[in-house]
């Protein structure tokens, strides 16, 4: 049985372990939650080294990447040093390959008209595959970096813009508490409503879900959320809200569907390989013979 882990900074509450078989290969999925305790999460590293198959990294980034660069968040390199015999991945694999797909496959099969569609990807250099996939469909896009990552007003409407800042601001950024620009342990069970009139004129919310959620107003009546991580509650939740659509890139197991993290994590065990060998074309033919495609859900 292969086990697959995700360690989180986020909330324990969310945590979840499943089975299931791909490519014939029985898997354990699991992740599981530090609440933002950062030692707590360090040690969590160590102590299954070589007990498992894959880490991937939940709540936080170890990079970014923008304008072709990747940028590496030190604080979370750090931590994840204990893994020393298991490989770690942080889904950036997958959102370089396919939610940069997904994109392509929505437009391609009628199920989105990204040309049409005003979209707020709540942050580009978290998802920079998916960013540039909806610049070339066309789509008119907010890139909520400024807001959701920095909490400055700033919208930014061009991925010249996001590249513009990311090259003046990711050098420092990247140097910063990780628990400074995105929600980790409790803060992900609260809702802090703000940056209202870019989510109301939005067709389309896109990225990070618990940046999607952590911000998100009262009221979402007919948009499409195009994210993954949610949970049961989470899809309760969204339909009070409004949401016509529920659009997740990742598979949905028992109720569950998954980070990037830790579905990279799967394709790396399935690979045989280190994640520094993996080729874009190594994960789209993995990708291909699972047959993942996005799960669209009708929530209202």
């Amino acid at each position: 049985m292969r086990r697959i882990t995700s360690v989180s900074l986020g909330s324990s509450k969310r945590d979840k372990s499943t089975t299931a078989t791909l490519l014939g290969e029985p898997f354990t999925i699991e992740r599981v939650g530090t609440d933002g305790d950062l030692d707590g999460f360090r040690r969590k590293f160590g102590e299954l080294d070589g007990k498992v198959d894959a880490f991937g990294v939940g709540g936080a980034d170890i990079h970014i990447y923008a304008a072709g660069k990747r940028y590496t968040f030190g604080q979370i390199e750090r931590l994840t040093r204990e893994a020393v015999k298991t490989p770690v991945v942080d889904g950036s694999g997958l959102k370089n390959t396919l939610e940069r797909e997904t994109i392509a496959l929505l437009q391609k099969t009628g199920a989105i008209d990204f040309s049409k569609s005003k979209v707020l990807l709540v942050s580009a250099v978290d998802r920079f595959g998916m960013a540039e996939a909806l610049d070339a469909a066309g789509a008119s896009v907010v890139y909520g970096d400024m807001m959701f990552g920095l909490g400055i007003g700033i919208p930014l409407r061009s991925l010249a813009q996001v590249n513009q800042a990311a090259r003046l601001l990711l050098p420092i950024v990247v140097r910063l508490p990780f628990q400074w620009l995105y929600p980790t342990g409790d803060k992900q069970n609260s809702i802090d409503p703000k940056w209202g009139p870019y989510y109301a004129e939005a067709d389309i919310i896109a990225g990070d879900f618990p940046f999607i959620r952590r911000h998100m107003p009262d009221s979402l009546k007919g948009k499409t959320i195009l994210t993954n991580t949610t949970t049961a509650a989470d899809v309760e939740e969204l339909k009070k809200r409004g949401v016509a659509r529920l659009i997740t890139t990742t598979p949905e197991f028992d109720g569950r569907s998954f980070g990037t993290n830790v579905m990279e994590g799967v394709l790396v065990a399935l690979s045989g390989k280190r994640p520094e060998d993996l080729t874009p074309g190594d994960y789209m033919d993995l990708l291909a013979r699972l047959e993942w495609k996005p799960r669209i859900a009708e929530l209202n």
